[in-house]
């Protein structure tokens, strides 16, 4: 069978179906040869390229002693996985929907992210993340610090071999936005400093003085691949979306491309950051202070 266009359902179930197989301790050339299948058409599966119908999939499911709620996920997925597109829905708790984000954060080679009112979360320290979440009182308490681990686990991506290339875009307004006082801004932004010098992360301001921008709907994360077309993640305090329909990522495309227009250059931006950083937090001040 001729391979098809991947999307973000079938890669999903391809990632879902190696970690039963991974937990069943079963081999993709053990499942062919169970199934009197090619070990090409065991690996299309897991690679999302031919992903599989819901009757081969629930082939591996027995095969693998699954049953469950992550049995009938997989089923959803294999029958929906032609569907372009994914809104998910998770309420208010930690999403496991988080794992489509960082599947497909693994494997990109670009990502272009813009945001209107906080620090990009790959970009935040800990103490801001934490005090983020509490300040805006919609995480539940006991689970803060597992979205902050969660949230600092996935920023080994920025160190990652080969290296992900980052253009982020901020707005002034989330550089003055007092998240956790004087002393957790003034850290968080020295952390931007640090690592605006990185050669590939790229961090940069749009000034508020610019007015409107192309991307004032809102927040965005654009994410490039070597094997598959573009992916356009979108989140709100309980669901999340991802697009892929090529009109979808030609018109985030053309915000991307608007935004780098109005920007401050990564110079400009950072000694932005550097005279809020010293604004907010002047030399002497006492590093205690969280006024």
């Amino acid at each position: 069978m001729e391979d098809r266009e991947t999307t973000v359902r079938s890669r999903e179930l391809g990632e879902g179906v190696r970690a039963v197989m991974r937990r069943a301790g079963v081999s993709g050339s053990e499942i062919g040869r169970k199934l009197g299948w090619s070990q090409s058409r065991v690996s299309r599966i897991l690679t999302g390229k031919r992903g599989g119908t819901e009757m081969e999939v629930v082939s591996i499911l027995a095969i693998c002693e699954v049953k469950g709620d992550e049995r009938e996920r997989l089923i959803r997925l294999a029958r929906d996985q032609a569907t372009p597109g994914w809104l998910q829905q998770h309420g208010d708790r930690l999403p496991k929907q988080l794992r489509t984000l960082i599947d497909h954060e693994d494997k990109a080679v670009s990502i272009g992210q813009f945001q209107p009112v906080v620090v990009p979360g790959l970009l935040q320290t800990g103490d801001y993340a934490r005090e983020l979440m509490t300040e805006t009182g919609n995480a539940p308490a006991d689970e803060i610090e597992d979205r902050v681990a969660a949230r600092l686990a996935r920023q080994s991506l920025i160190s990652r071999r080969p290296p992900v290339q980052f253009d982020f875009f901020v707005h002034e307004f989330v550089l003055r936005l007092p998240i956790g006082g004087r002393a957790v801004m003034s850290d968080q932004l020295h952390h931007l400093l640090r690592l605006s010098v990185r050669p590939q992360v790229a961090i940069r301001v749009v000034p508020a003085a610019v007015g409107g921008h192309p991307a004032i709907a809102g927040q965005f994360e654009f994410m490039e691949f070597a094997e598959f077309k573009p992916v356009v993640y979108l989140d709100t305090e309980t669901s999340c979306l991802f697009l892929e329909e090529p009109v979808e990522i030609a018109a985030y495309r053309r915000v991307l491309r608007g935004l780098a227009n109005r920007a401050l250059d990564e110079g400009q931006s950072r000694e932005l950051i550097a005279s809020l950083a010293t604004e907010l937090y002047p030399s002497g001040e006492d590093c205690d202070e969280h006024g």
